[in-house]
């Protein structure tokens, strides 16, 4: 047996505002009623009391949590464009911070930010 990705959550000081970021970023709407505490996108359709539904695009989850970021994430997302520099300048002005671009190993990518802080990186679809 093998797990399968159900959901990508994301610990923040408010889950309302990462959870509009990534909703924008993603083209995904957040499902009803977020709040500052919690929010999420394409859980009503993926997840109930008895488990998950998998298929499709993964469940994003915003979850409000007591302390701040204080280092690098260890793990974060890399996301791919048709047309990285236009993509990257879209979520700049969404809200997200562009940090570094990178060249190494014959790989090209943008490092970004997300309002809060959180590490993603931005590369070029085939």
């Amino acid at each position: 047996m093998t797990v399968k990705l159900a959901a990508v959550t994301v610990d923040c000081e408010d889950a309302l505002t990462v959870g509009r970021f990534w909703s924008a970023a993603l083209g995904r709407p957040l499902d009803p009623n977020p709040s500052s505490d919690f929010a999420a996108i394409g859980m009503t359709e993926h997840r109930d009391v008895r488990g998950w539904r998998l298929g499709g695009d993964p469940t994003w989850l915003f979850v409000k949590v007591p302390e701040g970021k204080s280092a690098k994430n260890r793990m974060h997302l890399d996301l791919a464009a048709a047309d990285p520099e236009a993509e990257v300048a879209r979520l700049v002005e969404l809200g997200a911070k562009r940090v570094t671009d990178m060249d190494e190993w014959g790989y090209q990518w943008t490092v970004m930010q997300d309002p809060e802080g959180n590490e993603f990186c931005v590369a070029q679809t085939r």
